[in-house]
């Protein structure tokens, strides 16, 4: 089987904002068809790397370099950015998609309408094209956006926090949906959720201002520990595990347990 060759490499990266530098010196690969989840604590610049990755946020320093030059991104932001009010129906969404690979003068084509519908086929959408984004439910709107993020044929898809979508019965379909796309493309995913994300991924790297990168799942509880400053468990449980924290103690907190 041949060596995966690497899509994107970043190397010494440091980024923030208003003023505030929140990723110190950050060395990370992606390879190709790599499913890499992205945990770490809130504010300890998950969203930040994303960003950067996406290139909507320049670095402070330090470089990202992706093969080939110009690499083609899929993207599914998180629930809470999704203005669900807005008047577009599920097939505008997926074919929106495509507006990176067209001019701006440039038309919807038969062909870009039947690639749509086949993608809202495999997301299990058929008979929804024409649906406002407004009446669906979490786990239809998560496909939908799912769908746009894949209609390019995208080298990587990265996920930001997709267990925020409220449809829980959806959920391990999501996850066989994803293990389909992950044959065809690198899946970055990033989420709070530890064992969830342990569960599915391929390899994992901790957020937490800097970054600590395993090629494998196979993380101890030290490390997990050391990298959230918490003592966590992680427990097995059907097809989902759930995680559990011990309880324990920040640095700044006085006479309370977290």
């Amino acid at each position: 089987m041949p060596t995966p060759q690497p899509i994107i490499e970043i190397r010494g990266l440091s980024a923030g904002y208003d003023g505030r530098t929140v990723l110190h010196d950050v060395d990370l690969t992606v390879y190709e068809r790599d499913f890499l989840g992205i945990i770490g604590p809130n504010g300890g610049g998950k969203t930040t790397l994303i960003k950067c990755i996406l290139g909507l946020l320049k670095p402070l320093s330090g470089t990202i370099t992706y093969h080939p030059g110009q690499l083609s991104l899929g993207y599914l932001p998180q629930y809470s950015r999704i203005d669900r009010k807005f008047p577009i129906t599920v097939e505008e969404v997926v074919l929106s998609g495509l507006n990176g690979q067209k001019t701006l003068t440039a038309r919807i084509t038969r062909a870009d309408r039947h690639k749509a519908r086949t993608v809202i086929a495999r997301m299990g959408l058929e008979g929804m094209e024409k649906r406002p984004i407004g009446a669906l439910s979490g786990g239809q709107l998560q496909r939908t956006l799912l769908g746009r993020a894949i209609i390019s044929d995208p080298q990587a898809v990265i996920l930001d926090e997709p267990n925020t979508y409220i449809d829980k019965q959806f959920e391990a379909r999501l996850y066989e949906l994803l293990a389909e796309i992950n044959r065809e493309c690198a899946i970055i995913l990033v989420s709070h959720d530890i064992g969830t994300v342990l569960q599915q991924v391929k390899s994992i790297a901790c957020v937490n201002e800097t970054l600590d990168y395993h090629p494998d799942t196979g993380i101890t509880s030290e490390w997990l520990e050391r990298n959230f400053q918490c003592p966590i468990e992680l427990l097995g449980h059907g097809a989902l595990p759930h995680r559990v924290l011990g309880k324990h103690r920040h640095p700044h907190e006085e006479g309370s347990s977290a």
